[in-house]
């Protein structure tokens, strides 16, 4: 079965902009319908596909997280060069770790991390993550069970450079979370079995942000933006760009 290669999106709005970042093994549709709420609240919003990702498991050890990390770079410098002057980051994952990257690098309004792995305790919950959404990918692909988990166990062996690299930038970006001074809406998942759910309260209590928000999603997983509370996450995410003090 061929599977439909999902492409980047940009639904321009209005002046306020936000750039929308996915998640390891993610892509644009994660955050799609987080875009398309705030486009029709007036919001213009871009969300690139990082290198490697949307297609296979197979392209994505192709890559690195260096790769990945100047994609959200260039996706911050795109919004740029189109003329958009006051641009909010949200991400989730992977990308709410790039998010907060970008908020201290950039000229960034505010920064929306959900489900930003602060805590690195367990590589084993990456590992069981990507190990869970390569199968899934082949079994959809419609492979046999041996097929599946022969290139599944070729995959494991090439990932260990990317984990460590994952994992060393996490904490890297953890010893600086103090210098993040924008204001920032935490959203965390309680039942998140990807990532420490804790890394929420970390980063809430070490952010220098005057304005900071921590809301806990009860009922949801790791990918956040799609679960069960994505409305409600839609409806505190548009509140809380709207108490910003925009210029336009």
């Amino acid at each position: 079965m061929k599977i439909k290669q999902p492409e980047p999106f940009l639904f321009e709005a209005g002046p306020r902009a936000v750039l929308l970042l996915h998640g390891f093994t993610g892509h644009s549709a994660d955050v799609r319908m987080l875009g398309r709420y705030l486009e029709k609240k007036g919001y213009t919003c871009y969300a690139p596909i990082y290198s490697g990702h949307g297609l296979t498991p197979e392209d994505i050890v192709k890559t690195s997280p260096e790769n990945w990390w100047e994609d959200a770079q260039e996706a911050f410098q795109y919004l740029v060069d189109k003329g958009y002057e006051e641009i909010a980051v949200a991400g989730l994952s992977m990308g709410a770790v790039f998010s907060l990257k970008l908020a201290l690098e950039e000229n960034v309004k505010a920064v929306i991390p959900m489900c930003a792995p602060m805590i690195f305790d367990n590589k084993h919950r990456l590992e069981k993550a990507f190990q869970f959404y390569a199968r899934n990918f082949k079994q959809i692909e419609g492979k046999n069970e041996a097929t599946i988990q022969r290139e599944v166990d070729a995959l494991m062996e090439k990932m260990p450079p990317i984990f460590e690299t994952i994992a060393k930038s996490n904490k890297q970006l953890r010893d600086e979370v103090d210098r993040i001074d924008v204001p920032i809406l935490i959203a965390q998942a309680r039942k998140d079995v990807v990532i420490n759910p804790e890394s929420a309260n970390y980063l809430y209590e070490h952010a220098q942000s005057t304005k900071k928000e921590l809301i806990w999603y009860e009922k949801s997983g790791h990918v956040v933006t799609i679960g069960p509370e994505k409305d409600q996450l839609h409806e505190d995410i548009y509140k809380f760009l709207q108490s910003l003090d925009w210029e336009q």
